[in-house]
Order: structure tokens, then C-alpha cells, then sequence
């Protein structure tokens, strides 16, 4: 997988969903922070923040800490083989419908974003004045709300 390639469900580069904290570290080193949720968040997690590689890992309580979710603002970041950050909305659109990603829901966020959320991929894309500024993706869950962590990266 090439670096900064994002695979919906599975993870980027050499990173999988499943990794532990220390596996995320092993490969990206220290975090710059390690945020923890707050008391009233639906989710206990703890977030790896990476500000100058424009990465946040984040990592679910409810899944032994072990990484369930990624955010990346990274402007090498290719989803579908595409450098998408910065894009237009059209040029996205044209991406996804080609890769028969077409049902999304749409919301203006109170920070003026626009935000586009696949639930089935468990993907959401933020736009800011028509271009892409921040993906987010999560390890897929099926219908019977389980967690379908991928084989890659996994312990055998």
C-alpha cells in the first residue's frame, strides 16, 4: 500500500485499524498530544495527534484502545489512487461516483464546513469554501453494530 493511501475500513499506508497504541507508534513515533475524551463524550477514546504530519489516530475504549478511527488534513493523503485534499467538491464527486460511492448525507456544521457523511463506509469528508480540508474514516461496522476489523495488521 502506498504511503498516504487511504483503504475505507482498513486504514492508511501501513497503518490498519486494530493496531494498538504502540503499533501506531512504532511507526509514526511520538505524538505530538495524546487528547482524551471528555467525561461527556458519547465515546471513551484517546486521540494521537500528529499537527505537523496532519494526522489524529484515535483509539476507542469500548475496543481495548486499539485504533478505530483516523483523521487527516494531510495534503499527500489519496483516497482511490487521488491526491483529494483541496479538491472541489465537483472534482470529488466526479471521484467518488466513479467509485460507486453516490449516498451521503450533507450538513452545514455551526463552524461554517460543509460536511459529507458515507455511513455505510463510515467515511466523512469537510469541505471549507468548496475544497476538501479533512477526511475522516473508521473501521467498518456491519448491521449488527459489529466492529469488522480488517485481517491486515492483525495479531495472528
Amino acid at each position: 500500500m502506498k504511503e498516504n493511501e487511504i483503504k475505507l475500513g482498513t486504514g492508511i499506508s501501513n497503518i490498519y485499524f486494530g493496531f494498538t497504541m504502540d503499533q501506531v507508534k512504532d511507526i509514526m513515533g511520538e505524538p505530538e498530544e495524546i487528547e482524551e475524551s471528555d467525561d461527556d463524550d458519547e465515546f471513551e477514546h484517546k486521540a494521537f495527534n500528529y499537527w505537523e504530519k496532519g494526522y489524529s489516530f484515535f483509539f476507542d475504549r469500548e475496543d481495548d484502545y486499539r485504533l478505530s478511527c483516523i483523521q487527516t488534513e494531510n495534503d499527500e493523503a489519496q483516497l482511490f489512487s487521488t491526491n483529494v485534499i483541496q479538491k472541489s467538491t465537483k472534482e470529488l464527486k466526479e471521484l467518488l461516483q466513479k467509485n460507486n460511492l453516490v449516498d451521503y448525507e450533507t450538513e452545514k456544521l455551526e463552524t461554517g464546513e460543509i460536511r459529507w457523511s458515507f455511513e455505510q463506509e463510515m467515511l466523512d469528508l469537510y469541505f471549507e469554501e468548496d475544497k476538501l480540508i479533512a477526511i475522516n474514516f473508521g473501521v467498518f461496522i456491519n448491521d449488527d453494530l459489529e466492529v469488522q476489523w480488517p485481517s491486515e495488521g492483525q495479531e495472528k
